[in-house]
């Protein structure tokens, strides 16, 4: 029995159509040392997503619930 191999080869525009619709997070802690003396830290995460992605998330975890508004009220001079 032969074994079939396929490449699939994806185009960028794809991979930057998955990208948008799943998200992506990268996550990064960087430390630059002398001698153990901390001379640099960097600590970065970055989200890269559709808006329409993040809002789906926003909305699962009740990021868009609204806060109680207060009505302002005038004051006379």
């Amino acid at each position: 029995m032969a074994v079939k191999t396929a490449l699939q080869s994806s185009s960028l525009a794809e991979v930057l159509d998955r990208v948008l619709d799943k998200g992506i997070v990268i996550d990064a802690y960087v430390v630059v040392s002398l001698v153990g003396i901390e001379l640099l830290s960097i600590e970065a995460r970055v989200v890269i997503a559709s808006v329409a992605t993040w809002l789906e998330y926003a909305e699962a975890v009740g990021l868009l619930t609204e806060k109680p508004h207060r009505p302002r009220t005038a004051v006379a001079v």
